[in-house]
């Protein structure tokens, strides 16, 4: 059975990034710290070019040992960085785009992780995403079911 997650003060969270994050990140840091989480700063902490899937992969660690409930990823689309992420069955990343699709990620999918492109939103509505994201909880019933064969899928084809 899957954890269903809720979020609430002093949680940690974990946040990564490839270089076309790197900005963006330190605004979303300061956002995560108004709702009291403790940031786990996972990386890079330079605009020099990485591979967005090392820092995925820190951050899906850092949930599978439990050292953080959440995560934010981030890379220039937001699209790299999240398949990367989504390759480990206790990961649901959402890549979204504005508050609706921050909601729905929580509210019917029980998104763990989201994911955000730097070079596709504006600052705030990547803060906007983040609130939304972080403050809506998983709504349940129906999507139990269809959340917990997220985790059991592995496809070898």
């Amino acid at each position: 059975m899957s954890k269903h997650t809720s979020f609430s003060h002093g949680d940690k969270i974990a946040i990564a990034c490839d270089h076309g994050g790197y900005e963006l990140k330190g605004t979303i840091i300061d956002s995560l710290k108004e709702y009291q989480f403790k940031i786990i700063d996972l990386g890079t902490d330079t605009t020099l070019s990485v591979d967005y899937p090392d820092y995925a992969q820190k951050m899906s660690h850092c949930i599978r040992d439990k050292e953080a409930s959440g995560g934010v990823i981030i890379c220039g689309t937001g699209i790299g960085i999240s398949i990367a992420a989504n390759r480990y069955s206790f990961i649901r990343a959402a890549l979204v785009h504005n508050e609706f699709t921050a909601e729905m990620a929580r509210l019917h999918n029980n998104a763990n992780v989201i994911a955000l492109g730097a070079r596709v939103i504006n600052t705030q509505t990547a803060i906007n995403c983040i609130n939304k994201f972080f403050s809506t909880q998983f709504e349940g019933g129906r999507h139990i079911k269809r959340v917990e064969k997220l985790g059991n899928l592995n496809i070898h084809s």
